[in-house]
């Protein structure tokens, strides 16, 4: 079974074939009635690229439903947080099992991740191409 992840957006440009919608990310709680009243609720304001094959079958200004599989955003979950905390853990361990110095252990850590994120945007394109968002018919919003 491949459900998806959909959020309505709002097109915010056209160019070729892509298109930048805008969307309302918000946390579950955002919707709540005593939102107002708590700290805790947000709500951001995304924009995210989407490819399409007839880029001028879309309009500035138009609403629109974006969407990705499950099986993406387990990957984009993947390369973003789960394995730079790994990549973390394990170095910040090692280094301090070698060295016995927690400042040192942190610092390679923390350090360790340049040249991964390093990795991730040499590897943006192969990426891109895995991790994308597509528009539904958005005819029935």
């Amino acid at each position: 079974m491949n459900s998806k992840i959909s959020h309505s957006g709002i097109i915010d440009s056209v160019a070729g074939g892509n298109v930048k919608v805008r969307i309302l990310q918000a946390s579950a709680c955002a919707a709540c009635k005593v939102a107002a009243h708590c700290h805790v609720s947000e709500a951001k304001e995304k924009i995210v690229d989407v490819s399409s094959a007839d880029g001028s079958a879309y309009r500035v200004g138009q609403q629109v439903v974006v969407s990705v599989s499950d099986d993406v955003a387990r990957l984009a979950l993947l390369l973003g947080f789960v394995l730079p905390f790994a990549v973390l853990v394990a170095v910040l361990f090692i280094v301090l099992w070698l060295t016995d110095s927690e400042g040192v252990a942190a610092l390679s850590g923390v350090g360790a991740l340049a040249p991964y994120y390093f990795l991730l945007w040499l590897l943006r394109d192969r990426i891109g191409r895995r991790v994308s968002f597509q528009i539904e018919d958005s005819k029935n919003i």
